[in-house]
């Protein structure tokens, strides 16, 4: 039995198959997920479909773009002109696929393989345990068991604001920052501020900013991301695996195995985005 990792599928249905069957992706093999498993590809409902089928052997988190979805769905909100969720939005499933998606995790971490995922990353301000503490205040949210409902959360997820952690935020403040940090993190300052508007390679960074994996920390657990296709799986630490390789820009797909380390790709049939 082996553990393997994927990066961003973005509805690239396709290449995620072409991608088990390189791994030679067995049925007593497990599969960890990083999110954003749908939008901009082109096949976001079967690939989505496909991922529930597959649920007992995965552990996926959700991204920015499956909660974007689910704000769609649940929070009343637009696609915007480059979504791809039409045929999703159309399917007669669509009520049960939303609920299993909602029911995901933001983080997840095994304690025996030592590693821990989550779509964005972790910030250096937070340990482990009090990310998943955070993530799973949100959690609590999206599966209906918080004191705010997932359809009130969804209606205000958007936004920037806060862009910094704070022990004394409440409410939607709390859970929006806590879920940027998770989802749409990629530069961070020494404080453990966000920077929204840089998408593009550590090269070009503005000042004042760090990539939020090379600022230190104590490193007591492997952690495993995607969403920065800039970097095409190239965090530049062993202990960090960026996993978003840009399959939906017409790049490739990675795969990574937690037990032997080994990476794992196919190329992208086209560009889609």
């Amino acid at each position: 039995m082996a553990t393997y990792a994927i990066g961003d599928l973005q509805g690239c249905l396709a290449e995620f198959e072409a991608l088990l069957e390189v791994m030679n992706f067995g049925p007593d093999d497990r599969l960890w997920l990083v999110g954003d498993l749908i939008n901009r590809g082109p096949e976001s409902l079967q690939t989505l479909e496909r991922v529930v089928e597959m649920s007992d052997q995965i552990v996926t988190v959700l991204g920015n773009h499956d909660l974007h979805f689910l704000a769609i769905f649940y929070g009343g909100h637009p696609p915007s002109g480059r979504d791809t969720f039409d045929e999703l939005l159309a399917s007669p499933n669509i009520g049960e696929l939303a609920e299993w998606l909602r029911h995901q995790k933001l983080a997840h971490l095994d304690p025996e393989l030592g590693y821990v995922m989550t779509h964005a990353g972790v910030p250096h301000i937070w340990g482990i345990k009090e990310t998943l503490m955070r993530a799973a205040e949100v959690e609590a949210v999206l599966q209906g068991r918080g004191e705010m409902t997932y359809a009130a959360y969804f209606q205000a997820l958007y936004g920037n604001d806060p862009d910094i952690w704070s022990d004394d935020l409440s409410g939607m403040p709390r859970l929006r920052v806590i879920t940027n940090y998770l989802t749409r993190m990629r530069l961070v300052d020494e404080s453990g501020r966000l920077d929204f508007a840089h998408k593009g390679s550590p090269e070009n960074i503005p000042p004042g900013w760090r990539p939020w994996f090379e600022i230190p920390r104590s490193r007591k657990r492997r952690i495993i991301f995607g969403h920065w296709a800039a970097l095409d799986g190239d965090s530049g630490l062993s202990d960090t695996i960026a996993l978003d390789t840009g399959c939906v820009w017409g790049r490739k797909m990675t795969g990574f195995c937690l037990e032997t380390q080994k990476t794992y790709s196919v190329s992208a049939q086209k560009v889609y985005s």
